[in-house]
């Protein structure tokens, strides 16, 4: 290379580097405490440590976290009256998941069965972990570990997850018209049918995504309403407008439909 070809090499600012620097520094340092994690998981079982800042967001795969605030509120939603034999599915929201597992061991809750549906293969650490690709909105695969350095093993479980879910939560991870539709194709093959032979009175379900959705949302759901709960996310990373979409009423939220008919504008639940 000679040197006028260095010379055509575009330089950074010292800002723009110090905030590279920042990024790949913490990045690094996430990765160290998740292994570390890990490790600790398998060789004691401490899932109690447990947090989502041990898992780095990847926006590569639209992964926002919410706040503590929102995870909780929406974890109390789909615990609220559940027994044992309820079924709990949470697809691509994580946050949500380890707020659930938080809370269950408060012991407030009797201990339904919870799956998380998830892409990120980081969170096959929980027994609960279900891999999930948007893209193939009815293959359903579990990860079986094959030995103690974390090996795993995909095999396909669609027959007993289909049609067996109590109460929903999915917050698909892309704001189009693709990924929203399967995501919702996902939801409606996962939830249990009524005793009538519908869906109509069917599982609890919460969807939560950006504002701009909301005609295809109704659409796509039945039954769905637009709460007044505002989700948000930690640190305020994500800039779109969110909602939060569900097609039951609650003590923690009302439906902006329900607020406009009595004529009050509610503030966001604290």
């Amino acid at each position: 290379m000679s040197v006028e070809d260095d010379d055509d090499i575009p330089e950074l600012s010292a800002d723009t580097l110090a905030v590279l620097g920042d990024f790949y520094s913490e990045r690094d340092e996430n990765e160290k405490r998740f292994e570390d994690l890990r490790t600790q998981m398998e060789l004691e079982s401490r899932e109690d440590m447990l947090s989502t800042t041990y898992f780095l967001e990847n926006w590569n795969m639209s992964q926002f976290w919410y706040s503590e605030e929102t995870a909780t509120l929406l974890a109390k939603q789909l615990l609220e009256g559940v027994t044992a034999d309820t079924r709990i599915a949470i697809v691509s929201a994580p946050s949500v998941f380890i707020q659930i597992k938080k809370l269950l061991k408060m012991s407030k809750y009797e201990i339904p069965k919870v799956k998380l549906f998830e892409f990120d293969m980081r969170f096959q650490i929980f027994p609960e972990f279900v891999y999930y690709d948007f893209a193939k909105p009815t293959t359903i695969i579990r990860t079986t570990r094959l030995n103690f350095t974390a090996s795993w093993k995909l095999t396909s479980i669609a027959a007993c997850e289909k049609g067996s879910y109590d109460r929903i939560l999915c917050d698909p991870p892309f704001l189009s018209t693709d990924c929203q539709t399967k995501v919702a194709i996902t939801v409606r093959w996962l939830s249990k049918i009524s005793s009538n032979g519908t869906q109509e009175q069917g599982p609890r379900i919460i969807v939560c995504t950006g504002e701009r959705m909301e005609e295809l949302v109704y659409k796509l759901y039945h039954g769905i309403k637009t709460t007044e709960f505002r989700p948000k996310h930690a640190k305020d990373r994500l800039s779109n407008d969110f909602r939060c979409y569900a097609n039951f009423e609650s003590e923690l939220w009302k439906s902006q439909q329900q607020e406009a008919a009595n004529g009050n504008v509610a503030d966001p639940p604290k």
